[in-house]
């Protein structure tokens, strides 16, 4: 369904509101592709800048800029204006791609990735905060299903895209494929989108970043190296988590006290934004931490090549925006939205436990099947959480209520592919030591394609029933995720959506421009 523009007062108005729109999401495309993409290039890397061990270094370095600068990029947005921020952020992401596809050894990669992620940090947060200054609450149900299709059309097409560019190209190119996009994107931005300058009185809550940087990168460095690069019961990872638990207590500390805080607490004394937020929280969880191991089931055990697995995740990225496109114009049209949170939170939870009861015998329609439900699920639930939390903020707070819905979901999947991660790997191994073949696995719980061909019959045999029942219990732990979201999702408060945008500060001064 085409989407429709705000009211129109006059011939030619409402154009440039859907340059501006377009230009956020090819935005939202390069946050939600570049990783995507990457990840078939990472052997070509391996084999031109050698630095194996430093590998996971390459995704961690980007994965931790983006969740540490997400919260700022908001609250900056907030204090000196959204177009400022978001200009900045490509400018820095850019920047960062160009560098990448330039590096000469390991050590530089990562280091630009870095950079890269900070820009990142800024691309997903200014999309959506614009969006909601442009568009009245009522009617952003209307671009659901063009934010849902930026994102679906990323998970189907960046694995596809990444092994074109660097079977044909070269893995350098997986970075400089972003640099006319993003141009594109600035240039539209800059050109179209006229907002009144403005500036903050306020100093930078420099305390409030520090201990919010210093919480979220141990919180993933735990969930990253725990269980890989170190024991859970190493002294690292309990140093590590004892550091978040100090920082987050300090955090909140000096939030209360500051004048301007990065992190507003008073958002939390709404009762819809803080159950959204947890809800995001879980569907991160449960979305990547359970999703990251389907590929591995379905080329393990059910013999898919890695080109085919990503093909077969179509159905769940179908589904979710299939409902997506119906969700947003009913929502637009009624002003109602909490049917849709607890319907979603219920097709998730079935489909996960759907998903829990495979096992060596299971076709791939079936799997295609319970895919489905949990897209639809995901569908429902993504982006109208997202609209409850800005919904739930005031209009100068539409930048950290983005930042914070959106790095509840990204903490929440670092988090899920952790734990997930963790109780996999242990089910393989016991069931491989059960059948004898625990050597076959000391390395790694997770064996490729082409390592898959070189063991004899009988370690495929017993490797197949390991990846299913390690699958099986990941996908068990999901489906507990997906319970405690359906229940809380019966936490919401339908309140009425606005018809119109505010008319005062930025929001309002936005939507004109945009519209003339």
């Amino acid at each position: 369904m085409t989407p429709q523009a705000p009211p129109q007062d006059g011939p030619g108005q409402g154009r440039n509101l859907y340059v501006v729109i377009g230009a956020v999401l090819i935005a939202m495309l390069l946050a939600s592709l570049d990783n995507l993409i990457l990840g078939t290039a990472m052997p070509g890397i391996v084999s031109d800048l050698g630095g194996l061990g430093h590998l996971s270094w390459v995704v961690t370095a980007y994965t931790l800029a983006t969740a540490v600068s997400t919260p700022v990029w908001g609250k900056l947005g907030d204090m000196y204006g959204r177009k400022g921020a978001f200009l900045t952020a490509i400018v820095i992401f850019l920047t960062g791609s160009a560098l990448a596809g330039m590096s000469q050894d390991m050590t530089q990669l990562i280091g630009f990735r870095a950079i890269q992620g900070l820009g990142a940090g800024g691309l997903m947060v200014g999309a959506l905060a614009i969006i909601s200054s442009l568009v009245p609450p009522r009617d952003q149900g209307r671009y659901q299903g063009m934010i849902s299709g930026v994102m679906g059309l990323a998970m189907i097409a960046g694995p596809l895209v990444g092994g074109a560019i660097t079977d044909h190209l070269g893995w350098r190119w997986c970075f400089y494929v972003n640099l006319p996009l993003g141009l594109l994107a600035l240039f539209m931005i800059s050109t179209v989108l006229h907002l009144p300058k403005q500036r903050s009185q306020a100093r930078i809550d420099y305390l409030g970043v520090a201990l919010l940087a210093t919480t979220i990168s141990s919180v993933v460095l735990v969930t990253t190296w725990g269980g890989a690069e170190y024991a859970w019961t190493s002294g690292v990872i309990i140093g590590l988590g004892a550091l978040a638990v100090a920082a987050g207590v300090a955090f909140v500390v000096a939030e209360r006290r500051a004048a301007e805080p990065v992190l507003p607490l008073k958002l939390f004394r709404n009762a819809n934004f803080t159950v959204v937020t947890v809800i995001g929280f879980l569907l991160g969880f449960a979305m990547f931490g359970a999703m990251t191991y389907l590929p591995l089931f379905q080329q393990a055990v059910q013999g898919s090549s890695a080109t085919n697995a990503g093909l077969l995740g179509m159905p769940l990225f179908l589904a979710m925006v299939a409902v997506n496109m119906v969700a947003g114009p009913v929502i637009s049209r009624t002003g109602r939205y909490k049917a849709f949170i607890v319907t979603g939170g219920a097709l998730l939870t079935t489909g996960l436990a759907l998903l829990a009861t495979m096992d060596t015998a299971t076709s791939r329609l079936t799997t295609g099947a319970f895919m489905a439900l949990v897209g639809a699920g995901i569908g429902c639930l993504m982006q109208t959480t997202l609209l409850v939390s800005l919904h739930s903020v005031e209009r100068a707070d539409l930048g950290v209520g983005s930042s914070t819905a959106t790095l509840a979901r990204t903490i929440g999947g670092s988090v899920g592919v952790s734990i997930v991660g963790a109780l996999f790997a242990g089910r393989v191994r016991d069931i491989m030591a059960e059948r004898g073949y625990a050597a076959a696995t000391e390395g790694s719980a997770q064996l490729d394609a082409a390592g898959l061909r070189t063991l004899p019959a009988g370690v495929r045999d017993a490797y197949r029933h390991a990846v299913a029942g390690g699958v099986h219990q990941g996908f068990l732990v999901a489906t507990g995720v997906g319970v405690l979201a359906f229940a809380l999702a019966w936490l919401v408060r339908q309140v009425p959506l606005d018809k119109e945008a505010a008319r005062d500060g930025e929001g309002a001064d936005a939507a004109e421009h945009a519209r003339t």
